[in-house]
């Protein structure tokens, strides 16, 4: 077997050297602003996510029914995600109460994702010894929504050649659940394309 020559073997060390070093090398990791405009792809991101609870909380709180300082009380159902991609639309709608629980111009009874969550704290409550009776929730108490909100999300994607265009619609609305009156109604409509090249 031939030995190698120095600088052979120096060349081979370095060489071995790069290779684990750059093996370890670290991703830069970053903070951004949450505010800031995502660009990255022309699929559904944050910044949509935003300008959508933006403008239906911005427009909730002008319609009438708000506007009449009755507190209104609120339950909110499922948006319903009718675009061909996976899209948290309960992010959305918990952005959007968020925003008008802050206000204090409307509020919220339990909706049905936590309505069973809200009655096995009750039943806990009153089936456990441990609680003083005077200070547990009561079966029988809970209020109900005089509204109900719900909307859905589309999009229509077209692509031609190095052209890809997509375009949302979301939409809103208030429902009086006595009566079933539309009470109040909003869309956002929001238009991304991206250009290859």
């Amino acid at each position: 077997m031939k030995r190698l020559t120095v600088p052979a073997r120096l060349a081979a060390v370095c060489a071995l050297a790069l290779l684990v070093l750059g093996g370890c090398a670290k991703d830069t990791v970053r903070y951004g602003d949450a505010r800031g405009v995502e660009t990255v792809t022309n699929e559904f991101g944050s910044t949509d996510l935003q300008m959508i609870a933006e403008s239906m909380t911005r427009s909730m709180l002008d319609a009438p029914i708000v506007t009449a300082n009755n507190l209104p009380i609120v339950t909110v159902q499922e948006v319903r995600n009718k675009t061909n991609e996976y899209i948290d639309t309960r992010a959305i709608t918990d952005s959007i109460r968020a925003e008008l629980q802050k206000s204090g111009k409307v509020r919220f009874a339990v909706d049905a994702a936590g309505m069973a969550n809200q009655k096995e704290e009750i039943d806990r409550q009153q089936d456990d010894a441990y609680y003083d009776p005077e200070q547990t929730a009561e079966k029988g108490r809970m209020v109900g929504a005089q509204y109900r909100l719900e909307g859905n999300i589309t999009s229509i994607v077209k692509q031609a050649k190095d052209v890809k265009d997509v375009y949302y619609k979301f939409n809103l609305q208030m429902w009086n659940i006595r009566n079933g009156l539309l009470e109040w109604t909003d869309e956002k409509e929001i238009r991304k394309t991206t250009t290859k090249g």
